[in-house]
């Protein structure tokens, strides 16, 4: 990141994002808001908000959103993720979006899961998802 020079910094970077696109998730048949934001290998961080419609549960992910967005901003593969809600408990991906995650990170990419006060749990996507289908099964 060109103003962050400490990963503390930047993370609290990836929280402030993901909790600021929350506030415009479209959410209006289950009112559960998500943020995600995403640190991509071009230094920029991107980010997504669940976006629902009427033939629900057939929306769009924050974590989509904002792989999308790293996409069309020149990234190529995530650094890290914060994932954020206000639910009872923490979220993690779901299994369509851990999939995605899988498709443009590496054995580094971290997974950073918060509430509305902060990050309460880092993962890697081997820990949320250890037996991922990956592209090496395609040249075998």
């Amino acid at each position: 990141m060109n103003n962050h020079n400490t990963l503390e910094e930047l993370r609290e970077k990836l929280f402030e994002t993901a909790r600021g696109i929350q506030k415009r998730a479209y959410v209006p048949y289950s009112s559960f808001r998500v943020g995600a934001a995403i640190w991509a290998d071009n230094n920029e961080v991107f980010s997504g908000c669940n976006v629902e419609n009427i033939s629900y549960p057939c929306g769009t992910c924050a974590e989509a959103g904002a792989i999308a967005a790293m996409i069309a901003g020149g990234g190529k593969k995530i650094r890290e993720i914060l994932i954020t809600a206000d639910g009872q408990s923490l979220i993690t991906p779901c299994g369509a979006c851990l999939q995605r995650i899988k498709e443009f990170s590496d054995e580094n990419t971290l997974i950073h899961l918060s509430d509305k006060t902060g990050i309460k749990q880092t993962l890697t996507i081997k820990d949320l998802l250890p037996l991922a289908f990956d592209d090496e099964e395609l040249h075998k």
